[in-house]
C-alpha cells in the first residue's frame, strides 16, 4: 500500500508544470583606471583592487589598462587585479606602448570563454572595444568594455556606429559599458538606438575628473537585458581620474 501511494504521488507531482527559474541578478562595475595612477599621481593597484572588492561585483569592465609597460613597473595589470580581487581576468590590446601594451580588461566571478578585440576606426590613438563571453550558470552573456576617442565628435560617432554593427552579429544578452568620452544625447550616444537600453544614473551623475566631476562621459547600455537598479557613480575621488560605476542587471526568465 505504501509503495502504491508513493508511486501515485510521484506520478501526480510529475504532471505539475515546473515553475520558471527566477531571474538572477548580476552586479557589474565599470572603471577607467588611468593605468592605476590616481589624482594624487600615485600608482597604486591595491587601492584600485580594494575599491573593486568593496563592491563585490560579478563582472567588471576596465579601460586604460597597462600590460607590462615601463610606466607602470612592467606589471600585467589585468592579471594582477584578477589576483588581488579573486576574479578571473582577460586583457584586450589597443596598441603597443612604453615597452608593453595598453588597452582594456574584464574581470569575472564566472568562467570566461571567447574574447574578441573590436578595432574601431579613426586616425588618432587606436581605439577598441573588448568583448568577452561570460558563462553565467550555463548561459552565454556578452560583456563589452569600450573606450571611444576623446578628440573629435565625428570620429566618436563613426566608432559608435561601427561598434553597433560589429555587435549586431550576436543575439546573446549583452552588457556594454565604459568611457564613451561623450555626454548623454550626443550623436555618438544616439547611435545605440533600436534594441539598446541606456541605463539611467542616480544622482550625482557626473563621472570625470574624479576629484571634482564636471562631465558625464562614462555610460552603460544593455541589449536583451533589463536593469535591476540605476547606475550609481561611486564617490571615489582619488584612485583614478574617473569615478567608477556600479549597477545590477537581471539575467534569466523575464530579462
Amino acid at each position: 500500500m505504501i509503495t502504491t501511494l508513493r508511486v501515485a504521488l510521484l506520478l501526480a507531482l510529475s504532471s505539475i508544470p515546473l515553475l520558471a527559474e527566477p531571474a538572477g541578478e548580476i552586479r557589474v562595475m565599470s572603471w577607467n583606471l588611468h593605468h592605476g595612477v590616481g589624482e594624487d599621481e600615485k600608482l597604486d593597484l591595491e587601492r584600485i583592487a580594494a575599491r573593486i572588492r568593496e563592491q563585490k561585483p560579478d563582472l567588471v569592465v576596465l579601460q586604460e589598462v597597462d600590460n607590462k609597460c615601463r610606466r607602470s613597473k612592467s606589471v600585467d595589470q589585468a592579471a594582477e587585479l584578477a589576483k588581488l580581487t579573486g576574479l578571473t581576468g582577460a586583457f584586450g590590446k589597443a596598441m603597443d606602448h612604453d615597452g608593453g601594451e595598453y588597452g582594456q580588461a574584464v574581470l569575472s566571478k564566472h568562467p570566461l570563454g571567447e574574447t574578441k578585440v573590436h578595432r574601431l576606426p579613426g586616425d588618432g590613438e587606436p581605439r577598441i572595444a573588448f568583448e568577452a563571453v561570460v558563462d553565467f550558470k550555463g548561459k552565454p552573456l556578452r560583456l563589452v568594455s569600450v573606450h571611444l576617442d576623446h578628440q573629435q565628435d565625428a570620429r566618436r560617432l563613426k566608432q559608435a556606429e561601427t561598434l553597433v554593427k560589429e555587435l549586431a552579429a550576436s543575439k546573446d544578452p549583452l552588457i556594454l559599458a565604459g568611457d564613451f568620452n561623450d555626454v548623454p544625447d550626443s550623436p555618438a550616444m544616439k547611435a545605440f538606438g533600436d534594441g539598446w537600453t541606456a541605463v539611467e544614473k542616480s544622482e550625482p551623475r557626473l563621472t570625470c575628473p574624479a576629484a571634482e566631476p564636471k562631465v558625464e562621459i562614462d555610460h552603460v547600455f544593455l541589449r536583451g537585458l533589463k536593469a535591476a537598479s540605476p547606475v550609481t557613480v561611486l564617490p571615489e575621488a582619488v584612485a583614478s581620474d574617473h569615478r567608477p560605476l556600479v549597477w545590477t542587471v537581471k539575467f534569466g526568465e523575464g530579462s
